[in-house]
């Protein structure tokens, strides 16, 4: 009796980060959208700026050409939905503040990159692609997440259009787990050190997606480079490969997605 106990916790140990790491699972139908597709990051932005990033000109050329499109999405203080990468406004519009200090009318007073492009609303960017290409949505960590997720997927809901969802927070990407499950959604994850100045263990948690039993992500979008290996686990459990962010097409390689930028790939490949 004791050698079955002893041998009911190993096996009990053996298969505790199986289930931590285990993905949700993902249809042919629902994963096929995304399957050998090229996204572009942020729209087909340019280096010199000249077109910028989540502008609406760069996601009418990223459709126009036919390639998937990757873009950020959080709340303005008075709850809409904009398309907007970073936490705070410095570094695209040359003013201090956070997006969500800002009403949506109070946005739309800052120009992207020096241009005269705005930044757009959600609603906006689904209305230039038009189901052209498929979406990989990006939901930014802030203050009210819960609100950004509900009225992201009220967006969605009348969208007819391929798109998946993903995020840095695990609870973002649970939340559509729960309340969507038939959006495909993502994990995104990079190394440790990429987490800046996050308390630890928790850059050390995400970072090897061991949070994965929350959200059951069914890809996980990877810094390009080495990998941890209970990431490569998870992929090997069934986990679409989705590499982020490439400068040269031979990124493809052993992946099932790639969000690039600054080149111009084939649209698909394998």
């Amino acid at each position: 009796m004791k050698n079955h106990t002893k041998l009911f916790c190993i096996a009990g140990a053996a298969a505790l980060p199986l289930f931590l790491l285990a993905p949700g699972h993902a249809s042919r139908r629902q994963k096929a959208p995304f399957l050998g597709m090229n996204f572009a990051h942020r729209g087909l932005h340019s280096r010199d700026k000249s077109v910028p990033e989540n502008s609406i000109t760069a996601f009418r050329l990223a459709a126009r050409a036919g390639y998937g499109v990757e873009l950020d999405v959080h709340l303005s203080r008075d709850g809409q939905v904009v398309v907007f990468h970073d936490d705070t406004l410095e570094r695209v519009c040359g003013v201090s503040g956070r997006v969500e200090d800002y009403t949506f009318q109070e946005l739309q007073q800052f120009r992207l990159c020096g241009t005269e492009e705005r930044i757009p609303l959600f609603s906006e960017v689904l209305g230039v692609i038009r189901g052209r290409g498929p979406i990989i949505l990006e939901l930014k960590d802030g203050p009210n997440n819960r609100e950004l997720c509900r009225k992201t997927l009220g967006l969605l809901n009348g969208y007819r259009g391929s798109v998946c969802i993903e995020s840095f927070n695990p609870l973002i990407v649970a939340w559509f787990r729960f309340h969507a499950r038939d959006i495909v959604r993502g994990q995104l994850a990079m190394p440790a050190k990429g987490y800046g100045q996050m308390k630890k263990p928790l850059p050390f948690i995400l970072s090897h997606c061991l949070m994965n039993f929350i959200a059951r992500p069914q890809f996980i979008a990877y810094k390009i480079g080495p990998q941890p290996f209970p990431v490569k686990l998870a992929q090997w459990m069934g986990a679409m490969k989705v590499g982020w962010t490439s400068h040269e097409p031979r990124n493809e390689k052993g992946r099932d997605a790639v969000i690039f930028e600054f080149y111009k790939p084939e649209v698909s490949f394998k």
